[in-house]
């Protein structure tokens, strides 16, 4: 007799409900559900998964990278299921429409005076309930500064970055333990 393995696929977890306690990400959620179920298009699922997502997964979208990927899309609404925050690298701001969970103080500001507008994604479920006309963006996950840590610091090849605050302490035994040493049997794979 062997095991029935026919609903092993059928266990992955999935998020039903956002981590989050806040009030406003629950109604979203409501709404972003119901259009997924009524209105038959992939936009309002992958706003509805990404709505459920933990905080380093949504990470936050600056304004020079979004004038950057809706350049020559002026008149499409960009949504970002996150934050939208400043650049000051950026000298001017084009005229955009632009949906997302929250933005900056200066943001918005820069945003609103170069005539453009932000919108909430609940203001967007009205205007765009199947997305059309829109440009999905996110930001990028491998920004925060734990990335930089990850691979074994000081093996030629890495450029992971030491935990340990001085440079000088670069001998045998700083980060180089069991598990981070060709003699046991570790690699790094460059």
């Amino acid at each position: 007799m062997g095991r029935d393995t026919t609903g092993l696929q059928k266990l992955r977890a999935r998020r039903t409900q956002p981590s989050s306690t806040n009030p406003y990400i629950f109604l979203l959620v409501k709404i972003y559900r119901f259009l997924a179920r009524r209105a038959a298009c992939p936009f309002n699922k992958v706003v509805l998964h990404r709505l459920m997502m933990s905080r380093t997964n949504l990470p936050p979208m600056t304004l020079s990278r979004i004038a950057l990927n809706m350049k020559g899309r002026e008149d499409k609404i960009c949504v970002v299921v996150g934050s939208v925050t400043d650049d000051t690298r950026l000298a001017e701001v084009p005229k955009l429409k632009v949906a997302a969970l929250r933005f900056t103080e200066t943001a918005r500001a820069r945003i609103l005076k170069a005539g453009g507008e932000c919108m909430t994604l609940d203001q967007l479920a009205m205007v765009a309930p199947k997305g059309s006309n829109t440009v999905l963006l996110r930001g990028k996950r491998s920004a925060r500064t734990v990335y930089k840590h990850f691979g074994a610091p000081g093996v030629p090849g890495s450029h992971a970055r030491p935990y340990i605050p001085t440079e000088g302490q670069t001998g045998r035994k700083h980060e180089r333990g069991r598990g981070r040493r060709a003699g046991k049997a570790w690699k790094v794979k460059a």
